[in-house]
């Protein structure tokens, strides 16, 4: 696939739709076995804040010329901090929310840079491409 056919802004916005779907899965998956499952409401505005929220304010403040700690940080806070507090994860839940929220990026990069040669979600890591790979 050539890589001009899909925007740099299309691109971020497909990064977002599947960071977006993968990190609401791990909601579900992590509070699977709770009685009262947490709102879907919440969830979504939850998955929306820390997702969309984070990966918008990292860009922008990348591309505003902020140090890389703030627009690494706060969104990492963000990650870290919202989740628990909001869903009062026990520490079962709380151990599995974290190993998940932590290995979604690396893992959904690797899936982007190997299968369709994106580098841009997380850079700094680079992965071969199958097609660079294959030439």
């Amino acid at each position: 696939m050539p890589t001009n056919i899909i925007t740099v802004a299309g691109r971020f916005s497909i990064f977002i739709l599947v960071s977006l779907v993968a990190f609401t899965a791990i909601l579900y998956f992590v509070t699977r076995h709770r009685v009262r499952r947490p709102q879907g409401f919440k969830v979504i505005a939850v998955a929306l804040l820390v997702v969309v929220g984070g990966m918008v304010f990292a860009k922008f403040g990348n591309n505003a010329g902020l140090p890389w700690w703030i627009y690494y940080t706060v969104p990492a806070l963000v990650t870290l901090l919202v989740p628990p507090l909001s869903f009062k994860f026990n520490g079962k839940e709380l151990l599995q929310y974290l190993l998940l929220a932590f290995l979604s990026s690396p893992a959904i990069h690797v899936l982007f840079s190997f299968f369709f040669d994106w580098h841009e979600y997380m850079p700094f890591i680079h992965i071969p491409s199958l097609r660079s790979l294959l030439a």
